[in-house]
């Protein structure tokens, strides 16, 4: 289980640690904006489990990225919906892409492991999947796909 667990905190360790310079960033394309990732899988801390899907997750959440490099978190728990803004960034670091968010004030749809305003999340190599890196320190795994 250590093994697990060690992997995703140096993900998260070289994230906290680095800095980003305009070099790192990844540049703005107009064309993919505005862009909505919706969560679509959910694991919790227990091994071996399978992901949790659909109306059968706690909640139902996405992000919206607009072209001004503005977000709005959406999650909606049991018709209860709840709102999050802030900016984003891309980040471009040695293992992968990230999505960087900073939010504009505190807010428990803030999923990271500290209590600072940002969250991050891991794109995948074809960049149409995105994984919260809240997971790393027993946050619930979260996993997102860009919706068409």
């Amino acid at each position: 289980m250590k093994k697990l667990l060690f992997i995703p905190l140096t993900i998260i360790f070289l994230i906290s640690c680095s800095e980003s310079t305009e070099s790192e960033l990844i540049p703005f394309n107009s064309k993919l904006f505005p862009q909505q990732w919706r969560l679509v899988a959910m694991t919790g801390s227990i091994a071996n489990m399978p992901p949790i899907t659909g109306r059968k997750m706690s909640w139902q959440e996405s992000y919206t990225l607009n072209t001004n490099k503005t977000f709005v978190k959406s999650r909606d728990t049991n018709g209860n919906v709840s709102l999050a803004t802030g900016t984003y960034t891309f980040l471009m670091l040695s293992d992968g892409t990230y999505l960087e968010l900073t939010y504009i004030s505190e807010n428990n749809l803030i999923g990271n492991c500290n209590s600072d305003l940002k969250e991050i999340l891991r794109l995948n190599d074809s960049q149409d999947k995105l994984t919260a890196t809240w997971w790393a320190c027993d946050g619930p795994g979260l996993f997102y796909e860009r919706k068409q």
